[in-house]
């Protein structure tokens, strides 16, 4: 099989063929590992790429196959991991010069879940400096795979990139306000927010603790679910780990959502939000009703203060983590990420309790309109990927502030906790990515999943992919960065 042809295939695809020996773990391996060389010059979405080593699992789990040792649920699949989770003996630089020589000694716990799950890592993916708002100049920025010119959102940028180009069969991301999400709705990918504590955070550098989220960016729901049941689970060395049953999460998906309540919010940042967007999410709404969903239109507590509040909770948290850094190497930091870092030193313990209030107030009403609905669906981004560098973008004629375009949709439910699922639902007429998000209750991933896969076996938006060309190159068995 062409190498285009392997790195197309879902994880589900590759795991079953990889099962019936039809592809083997080194060809699948060798396959990404060329692709990454021919097309990543133009994105930029790794870090490292870690090519000695996943070769070697490659072939320990080719060896595994053939001598009928007992086969994990992703055996000899290749993933990617964003360079802000622990990774041991490989650099882990959250792509700043703050922790570009920093080598952990020990595996992140959904690293540990993965390899024992069979996975091999291809290596390290690009992210904005310690998965702020702001790409890493010291690393460089990543490009959207579906027009170079145009962001692929952050901080997971190198990760919903990755995936989106067929660069490794799916990547952890991480997501604070949105991190995973926006990445997956720009990128044309699935991207899932699973319930705080559900998956384990240790290992994982904070940006801040109370809202950090670490989840899978895949090319299907289906890949999605697969990757949360090796993630999910508690781990007693996270402070945030639930002790919460976990099902089996690929065995709820049905296609089927007949019956289901699925909550529209009644306003939804009308002013921030795209005609294009709204546009393909009504459409959306229109096949899971189509379906069977029942469609209720619900009052969502005012959502305008998330941001604002999750900004406090991040400055106050992120600059103690930081703080021993800035006194030694403030000079290493971005310019405007050491600016951002330092601004939480002015945080005052009672302005932090207030938002930790507000916060719990807003958590308590959303999920009191959950009492009525079984999900709840809404814009997976309210606007396409902008330009690069972009400030402001136009929607109906009127200049709008890019931040909260790009924030409003996905902070609430950092605030919240609850899970939230980004999927595929349409292109912009210049051939941008367009997303649907899916918010369930807490600790109920399987309906979201659920919801998501319904959606994506009756449309075929996840199957498109972006037409990317690179130069052929001999491809080392060496470790490389670039």
């Amino acid at each position: 099989m062409a190498t285009n042809d392997v790195c197309s295939l879902s994880i589900t695809q590759l795991a079953a063929q990889i099962k019936r020996r039809t592809l083997s773990p080194v060809e699948v391996t060798r396959a990404y590992l060329d692709r990454i060389q021919e097309v990543d010059p133009q994105l930029n979405s790794y870090l490292t790429v870690t090519a000695e080593q996943a070769l070697h699992q490659a072939k320990t789990a080719e060896a595994a196959l053939y001598s009928h040792a007992p086969l994990g649920p992703l055996h000899g699949i290749p993933l990617a991991y964003k360079d802000i989770i622990f990774t041991q003996g490989i650099a882990t630089t959250c792509a700043s010069r703050v922790l570009k020589d920093f080598v952990p000694q020990y595996d992140a716990t959904v690293i540990e879940r993965l390899r024992a799950a069979g996975a091999v890592m291809l290596g390290k993916l690009n992210m904005n400096e310690f998965a702020t708002i702001i790409p890493s100049p010291f690393f460089g920025r990543v490009n959207n795979p579906w027009n170079l010119a145009h962001t692929p959102g952050g901080s997971s940028s190198g990760s919903g990139a990755a995936v989106a180009a067929g660069l490794c069969a799916g990547s952890l991301g991480t997501d604070t306000g949105g991190s995973i999400r926006i990445p997956a709705a720009f990128c044309g990918i699935v991207g899932l927010k699973a319930t705080h504590g559900r998956i384990s955070l240790h290992g994982v550098i904070p940006l801040a603790w109370s809202l950090d989220h670490v989840g899978p960016m895949t090319r299907t729901v289906h890949d999605a679910a697969l990757l949360l049941q090796v993630l999910a689970g508690y781990d007693p060395q996270d402070l945030v780990s639930r002790e919460v049953p976990v099902v089996d999460y690929t065995a709820q998906l049905t296609g089927e959502v007949s019956g289901l309540r699925l909550g529209i919010p009644a306003r939804f940042f009308p002013d921030l939000t795209d005609p294009e967007v709204n546009e393909a999410f009504t459409a959306a709404v229109r096949v899971l009703e189509g379906l069977g969903a029942r469609i209720e239109e619900v009052q969502l507590p005012p959502l305008d203060t998330a941001w604002s509040l999750a900004q406090v909770i991040i400055n106050g948290e992120a600059n103690l983590w930081h703080a021993p850094y800035l006194q030694t190497q403030a000079e290493d930091y971005a310019p405007q990420v050491r600016k951002f870092l330092e601004r939480g030193r002015e945080t005052l313990a009672t302005e932090y309790v207030k938002a930790q209030r507000a916060r719990a107030q807003l958590r308590r009403d959303c999920l009191a309109v959950f009492r009525h609905i079984d999900a709840l669906l809404t814009p997976g981004e309210l606007i396409p990927p902008p330009p690069h560098d972009a400030r402001t973008v136009t929607i109906d004629g009127r200049d709008v502030n890019l931040m909260a375009a790009l924030i409003s949709a996905t902070c609430p439910f950092n605030l919240t906790g609850q899970p939230a699922l980004t999927l595929p639902c349409g292109f912009s007429h210049a051939g941008l990515p367009l997303a649907l998000q899916i918010v369930g209750r807490p600790f109920d991933e399987a309906t979201v999943l659920r919801i998501g896969h319904a959606y994506e076996v009756h449309t075929s938006w996840h199957e498109r992919r972006p037409a990317l060309h690179g130069a052929t190159g001999p491809q080392t068995e060496t470790d490389q960065r670039h």
